[in-house]
């Protein structure tokens, strides 16, 4: 079997090595994301003919992650089909961007099924569209934006050393407040999040809040993902406050985001309200994803 291991905190470069060369628009290549969500979805790399390669095995649900490189991919992708075997679970491979597809069926004609993931599809919006809010169909995020400046007592603040600690503290309350602790989701989120905090600095990654009557009630992380797009990892907001969510996403983008023309705001996991959000703020693009898996002969 190939010699996959946990991702680290001290593989960053090397993985970061891989991931700039394969420079993708998709959040599944970022080390941030690969490397906070590693305890919760059992994430695994190993370096296979030059790629990064990915394998999540939660209790036996095992699943391959589309290979980031330049190279051989034919003899990358038979290293993985050929480990599934060796574990005897059946070969599936996600994450497969469209001109994926269409450069797997060129190396494998005919071998695999393809089959849209609809809850892992990527929302990529443009950075100018969503900092300005221009226009008919950002009209009710504006008012939003107007009903939270009602209350003129509030300041944007990036996240430092100093403050770091207290957001921390408000994404614990917000957690509560949302069932984290019936919901096995948002408790897997929430250490995801504990460890972005742990090494944020680390890390390298971008954060801002916004303090409304000198408490914070809003937060957000993100860092750069390609060399045309920036990705945002985490927001947080409390939804009882009109205009949170939406203040802190043009404060966030107006403040990190102007180098680049896209904004990658994730996946909606298969949640329909988190989709219907995600959709009303127009994405530019939204990524296709696709798992491959062997056709019975």
């Amino acid at each position: 079997m190939l010699a996959f291991k946990t991702v680290e905190l001290t593989d960053k470069e090397t993985i970061n090595a891989y991931i700039r060369k394969f420079d993708s628009k998709s959040c599944d290549y970022s080390f941030t994301n690969n490397f906070i969500w590693a305890k919760t979805n059992h994430i695994h790399f190993a370096i296979v003919n030059g790629f990064y390669c990915l394998i999540n095995d939660n209790q036996g649900d095992v699943v391959y992650t589309y290979p980031a490189g330049n190279g051989d991919l034919k003899t990358v992708v038979i290293a993985l089909m050929e480990d599934a075997k060796e574990r005897g679970i059946p070969f599936r491979l996600r994450g497969i961007l469209p001109e994926g597809v269409t450069l797997l069926e060129d190396l494998f004609p005919g071998t695999f099924e393809f089959t849209p993931n609809r809850s892992e599809f990527d929302y990529i919006y443009s950075v100018d569209s969503l900092t300005n809010l221009t226009g008919k169909k950002y009209q009710s995020k504006r008012n939003h934006i107007a009903r939270f400046k009602d209350n003129p007592n509030w300041v944007y603040e990036e996240i430092n050393e100093q403050n770091i600690e207290e957001c921390f503290e408000m994404n614990k309350k917000w957690c509560m407040m949302n069932g984290c602790i019936e919901n096995a989701g948002l408790r897997h989120e929430y250490c995801a999040v504990q460890t972005a905090f742990d090494h944020f600095f680390e890390l390298k990654l971008n954060g801002g809040l916004i303090r409304r009557e000198g408490k914070i009630v809003a937060f957000s992380m993100g860092e750069p993902l390609s060399t045309d797009t920036y990705v945002v990892h985490i927001e947080k907001a409390f939804a009882d406050i009109q205009g949170a969510y939406p203040m802190i996403n043009r404060e966030f983008l107006s403040h990190n985001c102007q180098a680049f023309r896209y904004v990658n705001r994730e996946e909606d996991t298969g949640d329909e309200g988190l989709r219907k959000t995600k959709l009303s703020y127009q994405p530019e693009i939204l990524l296709e994803k696709y798992t491959a898996t062997i056709k019975d002969n």
